[in-house]
This record gives structure tokens, C-alpha cells and sequence, in this order.
């Protein structure tokens, strides 16, 4: 049964991740530049913001959030909600923003970028390592968006969303190369764009649908789509999983760009909501080493 966490309509929900030493999920709203924090345990919920557009986060070893700012990948202090920034790899293009982003298996941040007019080919995937170095791993992109890594870190998957595919790529944890790519799922058009991503314990892929009114299962072995829930929001923009066992599914939506007769059919709309036990197990989110 799906469930709203907590009381609060985002503009642009995106980004979810379950913190898994403070059992906490977090989220962001992209457009209002803010990082969402939810305790199940205590009901505790907590708002930083940034005060410019985030397009991504994910945890640092010491507690705090790495994002990925509209101007560059940034700290930002959990408590005082301080943003120090590091390094903007694209000053040159104003008209462009960060969005979807992850860590990977080494402690790595990996972020991609994209036009704010979604304007074809604008966009790159960016890595920032654990000595703030930043590196450009793929160019050509136009809405750069989901991500994971399989269970025995030698794959990376990978969503531009315009392309309606996943891409797969061999992974070398050593030094983040990424190589021989390939498709290893097509997304009908008709099943809405695909967005975020996030993978189970038994390697198969669960993708949010923008305009998709849904989130689906994949088999990245054979590409076929193996199960989808439903939700009653068409923008559905990332999953997670979460709880104290990795079986409760998180899932953001969002509201911008509807029209009030749209906004009206679906007043849930840019709210988290979550499917505790919802069958299938998650893996622990890695944390940023840097």
C-alpha cells in the first residue's frame, strides 16, 4: 500500500536516498533548491536550503551531503546547512544545471548535467573523487538521469532519458573507467520517460516514469519488464529503498509543469510516498569518501 511520508508537496521531487546510519530518507526539491530530511522512527523532518537549484546529493563518510549545485559540486554541512563549493566543470554554460547524481562502489560522486530548455546534446556525466578532483566521463548527453551500479560492481547503468533506453557499461572500480556500451533496456514510449533508477538485491533495475504515472522492474539480462506500480502522480522522478532492511520503496513525484486542470486530478503531486515491504530487497546507498 502506497503511503505519503510526510506532509510536504515538493515543485521538483527528485533524488531520493536512504541515509543508512541515521535511518533517515532524503530528498530534493530541484527547483526550490532544497534538501529534505525524514526520520520513520521519530516523524522528525528537517528542510535545508541551498538557495540555488540542486539537481542531486548523496551522504559524505563524515555525515554531511556532497550535491550537485546549479553552480558545481558543493559540500554542504548537515546541521548549519553551510554550502561550500569546489569546483563548477562548466562555467562556459550558463543556460545548463546539474541534475540526477549518485556515488559509486569506490566513494565517487558521479553527476550529470542538462539544459535547463532540455535542449538536445547540452549535457555531460561528470565523476568527483575523494581528492575533489573532477573528471568529465561522458559528453553529448541531454537529460542526464538515472544511475546504479550491479551487485558485483563491474557493470554501471545509466539513463539519458531522452534515448527511452539503459545503457550498461563494463566498470572499473579502480580507476571509474566505464567502456563497451551497450542497451540493455528499451522503454516503450507509451510507459513515460524514464528517470531515476535504483537496482535490488537480485540485479534487476526499478525505474521511475516521468509522465509515466509509474514505477517499473527490469530484468537487465533480457530487457524484459517484469512488474509496475502504479502511483497517482504522472511525474514520477526517482526511487529508492529504504527502512531498517532495504524493503520499502521511496518514491518522488513532482508537480511542475501541470497545468491547475491536471494539478487537480492529482493533488498528490510532488509528495514522497513510500510502499513499506514491498517484496523485493534494496542495497545500501554508497557514501561519498571525499
Amino acid at each position: 500500500m502506497k503511503e505519503i511520508v510526510v506532509d510536504h508537496i515538493c515543485l521538483l521531487g527528485e533524488g531520493t536516498l536512504w541515509d543508512t546510519r541515521r535511518q533517515s530518507v532524503c530528498w530534493i526539491d530541484i527547483l526550490r533548491g532544497e534538501i529534505h530530511e525524514y526520520h520513520p522512527a521519530t516523524h522528525e523532518f528537517k528542510t535545508i536550503s541551498l538557495h540555488q537549484m540542486v539537481g542531486s546529493i548523496a551522504v559524505s563518510e563524515d555525515g554531511n551531503f556532497i550535491a550537485a549545485l546549479k553552480n558545481g559540486f558543493a559540500k554542504v554541512h548537515r546541521h548549519s546547512g553551510e554550502v561550500r563549493m569546489i569546483f563548477n566543470p562548466e562555467p562556459h554554460l550558463p543556460g545548463n544545471r546539474f541534475n540526477d547524481g549518485k556515488c559509486d562502489p569506490a566513494g565517487r560522486f558521479w553527476a550529470g548535467t542538462m539544459s535547463h530548455t532540455d535542449e538536445p546534446g547540452k549535457g555531460s556525466l561528470y565523476v568527483l573523487d575523494e581528492h575533489l578532483a573532477v573528471t568529465k566521463k561522458m559528453e553529448n548527453v541531454s537529460i542526464s538521469n538515472g544511475m546504479a551500479w550491479s551487485g558485483d560492481q563491474e557493470t554501471f547503468y545509466y539513463i539519458d532519458t531522452p534515448t527511452f533506453s539503459v545503457a550498461a557499461f563494463r566498470y572499473d572500480q579502480k580507476n571509474a573507467k566505464i567502456s563497451e556500451k551497450r542497451i540493455v533496456v528499451q522503454v516503450p514510449v507509451g510507459d513515460g520517460s524514464p528517470d531515476g533508477m535504483t537496482i535490488d538485491q537480485e540485479g534487476m533495475l526499478w525505474i521511475a516514469h516521468w509522465d509515466g504515472w509509474q514505477v517499473t522492474r527490469w530484468n537487465p539480462g533480457t530487457g524484459k519488464k517484469i512488474l509496475s506500480i502504479p502511483f497517482p502522480a504522472a511525474r514520477v522522478t526517482c526511487c529508492c529503498f529504504g527502512g531498517p532492511d532495504f524493503q520499502d520503496l521511496y518514491v518522488s513525484t513532482a508537480r511542475n509543469g501541470l497545468s491547475e486542470e491536471q494539478l487537480n486530478d492529482q493533488p498528490l503531486a510532488g509528495s514522497l510516498f513510500v510502499i513499506k515491504d514491498v517484496g523485493y530487497k534494496g542495497l545500501a546507498a554508497f557514501e561519498f569518501n571525499g
